[in-house]
C-alpha cells in the first residue's frame, strides 16, 4: 500500500516592488529639477512683480481716482480721461511727439545704417572708428545734452562760430519754435545711434560673401549690391531696430526737459513731459496716470503691429 505523504506547499515568495523603469526615473528627475528651478525663480518673480507689475496695476487704479498720494483717494471713474481729452495741451503734446518721431525716423533711422555700411568697408583703424561711434552712448544723457546746449548757444556756441566763418548765422537753435524740435532730434540721433551702428555691423558680418561676389559678376554696382543683397539680408534687424526706435522716440523726455523745458511756446512739449507736468507740477496724479495708461496702450499697439509684420515677412 502506497504511503500517502502530505502535499508540500511552495514557500511563500515575498513580492518586491518592481524597480522604476527608465522613463519613470527620467520623469522623477525632471520634476525635481523643475521644482528646484521654480524655487530659485520665486524670489526673482516676487521682486519683479513688486517693482514692475504692481506699479503698473497701481497706476491703472490711480487713473480712475483723484488723489495727491497723501490724502485718501476719491474714485472718479472716467472723469480723468474726460478732463484729459478736454485739455488743449494734450493735442499739442501728441502733435509734437509725432513730429519728433517723424524727424527721428527721417534723420535718425537711416543714419546708423549708412554709417555702418561705410564702416564695413574700412579695414585700417576699424576699432577706433567703432569706439568713436559708440562713445556718445556711454556719456550720461544729461551731460551730453548740456554739451550740445553749449553747441547751440546763439552767442558763443560752437555751431554758430563755425557757420559764422562761412558767412552763415547766427541761428537761434533752441530759442525759435521753428528749429527747436530739429535741434533736439539732431542731438538725440548723435547720442543714440552708436548701438544701432554696432548691431548693423555685426549683422553685415553674417552676410555670405558669395552673394556679393555673385552680384558683382552679374555686373551689379555698389548701389545695386546694397539694395538687392545687403538690405534683404538685414530685413529682420532693420525691422527690430525700427520698433525700438519708435518706442524710444514716443517716450522722449530727457531732451525736451533739459534743453527747453517744453518751450518755446510749448513747441517741444511731448507726451511724457506733459505727464511729468501733471504729476509733479500740478499734483494731478490721476491725470498723469490716465495719460500714462494711454501711452502704454499705444506702445502695445506698436508692438502688435511689429509682430504681425514680422510674421508676414517670415512667411513671405
Amino acid at each position: 500500500m502506497a504511503l500517502l505523504t502530505p502535499s508540500r506547499r511552495p514557500a511563500a515568495v515575498s513580492k518586491k516592488p518592481a524597480p522604476p523603469t527608465l522613463p519613470q526615473r527620467r520623469r522623477g528627475t525632471g520634476a525635481r529639477k523643475q521644482l528646484t528651478a521654480w524655487l530659485f525663480l520665486v524670489p526673482a518673480l516676487l521682486v519683479f512683480g513688486l517693482f514692475a507689475w504692481w506699479p503698473i496695476v497701481r497706476s491703472l487704479l490711480i487713473s480712475f481716482q483723484k488723489t495727491n498720494l497723501v490724502e485718501p483717494a476719491v474714485w472718479v471713474g472716467l472723469d480723468n480721461f474726460r478732463t484729459l481729452f478736454d485739455d488743449p495741451l494734450l493735442g499739442t503734446a501728441v502733435q509734437n511727439t509725432l513730429f519728433f518721431v517723424g524727424l527721428g525716423l527721417l534723420i535718425g533711422f537711416p543714419a546708423p545704417l549708412i554709417l555702418a555700411a561705410i564702416m564695413s568697408t574700412v579695414r585700417r583703424g576699424a576699432g577706433v572708428y567703432r569706439f568713436l561711434v559708440y562713445l556718445p552712448v556711454v556719456i550720461p544723457p544729461v551731460v551730453a545734452i548740456l554739451l550740445w546746449k553749449w553747441f547751440y548757444d546763439p552767442g558763443s556756441g560752437l555751431f554758430n562760430n563755425v557757420l559764422g566763418k562761412i558767412g552763415l548765422g547766427p541761428y537761434s537753435w533752441l530759442e525759435s519754435s521753428d528749429s527747436a524740435m530739429l535741434s533736439l532730434v539732431l542731438e538725440a540721433t548723435w547720442a543714440g545711434m552708436g548701438g544701432a551702428v554696432l548691431i548693423y555691423l555685426a549683422a553685415m558680418v553674417g552676410i555670405p560673401g558669395e552673394l556679393y561676389e555673385a552680384s558683382e559678376v552679374d555686373g551689379a554696382g555698389i548701389w545695386r549690391r546694397i539694395w538687392h543683397v545687403m538690405l534683404p539680408q538685414l530685413r529682420s534687424v532693420i525691422g527690430l531696430l525700427l520698433l525700438v526706435q519708435l518706442i524710444n522716440t514716443v517716450q522722449v523726455f530727457t531732451e525736451p526737459y533739459v534743453f527747453t523745458g517744453g518751450g518755446p511756446e510749448n513747441s517741444t512739449l511731448t507726451v511724457l513731459l506733459l505727464i511729468f507736468r501733471y504729476a509733479f507740477q500740478d499734483g494731478e496724479y490721476g491725470l498723469a496716470a490716465a495719460l500714462s495708461f494711454l501711452m502704454v496702450l499705444t506702445l502695445a499697439l506698436l508692438s502688435a503691429v511689429y509682430l504681425r509684420a514680422t510674421r508676414s515677412w517670415s512667411t513671405s
